[in-house]
């Protein structure tokens, strides 16, 4: 817990939540399993400018970065999400990137807290 701590996760308040240390542990891997499938597919709406699905995608990575304590990662979902709603596609193709290495960021966090386990 110290090591996702150190790198800026607010994991009292996810585990206040959640419930307990366990369950915090099977939520991250809920969040590893469903980003493999929710970046690719954030890269495929932006590029095609489907800026309502990508509103949901990065609806969804806030509110479950809201929920395991990444801050972060939260803060910049929102942007993205709200952006997405007024169709600032430019927005989103300007930012993506910052939006992407932070997500990269985290799972690479929670890959290596997760292989401690």
């Amino acid at each position: 817990i110290e090591y996702l701590k150190e790198n800026d996760i607010d994991v009292d308040s996810s585990i206040e939540l959640l419930g307990d240390i366990d369950m915090y542990n099977d939520t991250l891997k809920d969040f590893l399993t469903e980003s493999k499938d929710r970046l690719p597919k954030m890269e495929q709406y932006k590029n095609e400018e489907d800026t309502n699905n990508y509103s949901i995608l990065a609806h969804a990575m806030k509110s479950d970065s809201k929920y395991l304590g990444f801050k972060t990662l939260a803060e910049l979902s929102l942007n993205h999400e709200l952006k997405g709603k007024e169709d600032d596609i430019k927005y989103l193709e300007d930012n993506y990137e910052e939006l992407i290495t932070e997500a990269n960021k985290i799972i690479d966090i929670v890959n290596k807290y997760l292989g401690g386990k």
